[in-house]
């Protein structure tokens, strides 16, 4: 699976505002409903925020990946945000994120899902990759910066 068949310019923002992690998944969430990628949003928010209150998505060295299965999407989506000052996401390394991805997928499918969360985690290990990410200025940047990642 490739991020970047799943991240257009559209789902993918350099400059995330929320000031909490519940504010950025709505920021990521409503790129994905303008671009008429969710089916309910309510459903989905509803669906992603329990599935964070259940374990936390923030992961280390910046990363998180609020996910959630949900009937609120006919298919698997997929959105990224970057704060560049980093918010925090109760991570494992209880450090700030800085790099959000927003992962949905419909409730009866699972291999997608998994191997969406297994791309980003492959291609977001390296340090100068997550770096290079982390100084991106437009979504046009970022999204040329996971072409490149992943050829």
């Amino acid at each position: 699976m490739k991020l970047s068949e799943l991240l257009t310019e559209n789902f993918v923002t350099a400059g995330l505002t929320g000031k909490n992690k519940f504010q950025l998944i709505e920021e990521l969430l409503d790129l994905l409903h303008a671009g008429g990628k969710i089916v309910d949003r309510e459903l989905a928010l509803k669906d992603v925020l329990a599935r964070e209150g259940y374990l936390s998505t923030g992961l280390e060295n910046g990363l998180a990946i609020p996910h959630a299965k949900t009937d609120g999407v006919g298919e698997l989506v997929m959105s990224f945000g970057l704060k560049k000052d980093g918010v925090d996401f109760d991570s494992l390394d209880n450090k700030p994120a800085h790099l959000i991805f927003l992962v949905l997928s419909p409730r009866d499918t699972s291999g997608p899902h998994i191997r969406a969360l297994a791309a980003i985690t492959k291609n977001l290990k390296d340090a100068e990759k997550r770096k290079s990410l982390l100084g991106a200025q437009s979504s046009e940047e970022i999204k040329k910066m996971i072409n490149k990642f992943e050829s």
